[in-house]
């Protein structure tokens, strides 16, 4: 093994216990990345997978129920964030939605047959907070594109991205209050960073639906689109994203997510940790190379 390969390693160990547990190295140091050959995409039931240009894309795919969600779902979801976490190819993610919505949340009609347990709720309860923290913890970013209804569940898997963007007619909205229940998937927390305590008190007591337009007013949708050139706007975000370090993306992501929980001392040391460590990388060494020679850098995730 070689020293820079060592050094890696022992920082490898020490990160992901500290401060990176979503952190990936090359195969030489974890062996947790596929080869670098074009991997064979998963299939499944409820979801359709594409790759194109490192964004690997995840569309919902129950139409004929606007994409409501049933167990199935999110297993298919949460095997599909773990394919994309160790693919080296996927670099971005893009979560939408098939047909005309992006995802109402629960199937009512499956919710409300009285055929679960109680156990059986509590355990669809608990896949929902899995794939939302998923989706937050994935050690790349993920691009929502909500082509139409983000209802419920769906809206929370949508905040759960880190970013939001929007058809300008599509509709975003937390109804739980309005149907006796409450909120899950992490929203109480993160729906206030995104938009302000004030204006989540207003979507989640009211249980108000706003579209894309006004998502983006509030600060919910970084941008709105025609619904016809969504995608490609989507495509073009997620590409850009794609186009980072992909080493220093992994480090950045948790820095972000996890700076109100830390205190200022903490966030400084991780922040120091994190540029160290990609300061051994071959990217790091490319983004020397390609801006000393007035080029695009061409990472490689090493």
């Amino acid at each position: 093994m070689s020293y820079r390969s060592a050094v890696r390693l022992f920082l490898f160990s020490y990160l992901k216990e500290q401060s990176f547990p979503y952190l990936f190295f090359p195969n030489e140091v974890t062996n947790s990345i596929m080869s670098a050959d074009a991997p064979a995409l998963p299939t499944y039931e409820t979801l359709l997978i594409s790759l194109d240009e490192h964004v690997l894309t995840l569309r919902f795919n129950r139409p004929h129920r606007l994409n409501a969600v049933i167990e199935t779902l999110y297993e298919e979801l949460l095997d599909a964030l773990r394919f994309a976490q160790h693919a080296a190819q996927v670099r971005a993610v893009i979560l939408t939605g098939e047909g005309r919505a992006f995802c109402v949340g629960a199937d009512m009609k499956a919710h409300g047959s009285a055929q679960r347990s109680l156990f059986q709720r509590r355990a669809y309860l608990q896949l929902g907070n899995d794939a939302c923290e998923a989706i937050d913890q994935l050690g790349k970013p993920v691009v929502a594109a909500v082509n139409g209804y983000a209802l419920g569940a769906g809206a929370e898997m949508a905040v759960a991205c880190d970013f939001i963007v929007m058809a300008e007619d599509a509709q975003i909205g937390f109804p739980e209050t309005s149907i006796g229940t409450c909120v899950g998937g992490g929203v109480s927390k993160r729906l206030p960073q995104w938009v302000g305590l004030g204006q989540a008190r207003r979507l989640l007591y009211l249980g108000d639906r706003i579209d894309g337009v006004e998502a983006t007013r509030i600060g919910l949708a970084l941008a709105n689109h025609p619904g016809a050139e969504l995608m490609a706007q989507a495509q073009a975000l997620a590409t850009r994203l794609a186009g980072q370090a992909p080493v220093s993306m992994a480090m950045l992501k948790p820095l972000l997510n996890r700076a109100s929980e830390t205190s200022m001392e903490s966030q400084l040391q991780q922040e120091l940790d994190a540029v160290f460590t990609c300061s051994i990388t071959d990217d790091w060494q490319e983004g020397v190379d390609a801006f000393a020679a007035r080029r695009a850098p061409r990472f490689q995730g090493k």
